[in-house]
């Protein structure tokens, strides 16, 4: 009788959980190499970011939310005023306040670099995987999308 067959290490949870944080960063890696993302530090990512999706915010805002001093919060905020993807108007609760928001260069240039990496992932998948491969990936994006539920 021949032995039993050890389940491979992506068969357990901790395997699966290596396996993944392997696989998503590669695949994050890939995708910022489609775009140019310019000298960005990822502070200044996450800044523009949350820019983006949260609207326009003080720079003591987005330093809570994103977890900073204010201080080192500034020094983001400066760089990305330097390049021309923040710009600050008085805030009208507050005149001695400024919300920041993103310039329409910016918008623009997140537009063009979400295109290019949605370009390059949908021809590796259809270049790379079979349809019934693109079935099974289909499948498999409820599962991961659980994964990612707070």
């Amino acid at each position: 009788m021949p032995p039993a067959r050890q389940p491979s290490a992506s068969s357990t949870a901790p395997g699966l959980a290596q396996d993944l944080r392997a696989f998503s960063g590669k695949l994050r890696r890939r995708l910022r190499a489609q775009a140019d993302a310019g000298d960005l530090t990822p502070s200044q990512t996450a800044a523009l970011l949350r820019l983006e999706s949260d609207g326009p915010a003080t720079t003591s805002a987005l330093a809570r939310a994103e977890g900073m001093r204010p201080q080192s919060m500034g020094a983001v905020v400066s760089a990305l005023a330097a390049g021309g993807l923040v710009t600050g108007t008085p805030d009208p609760a507050d005149g001695r306040q400024t919300l920041l928001s993103l310039t329409d260069a910016c918008r623009e240039w997140l537009s063009l670099g979400r295109a290019a990496r949605q370009d390059w992932l949908s021809r590796i998948i259809e270049d790379q995987l079979s349809p019934q491969e693109q079935a099974q990936l289909a499948a498999a994006m409820p599962l991961l999308r659980r994964l990612t539920r707070e």
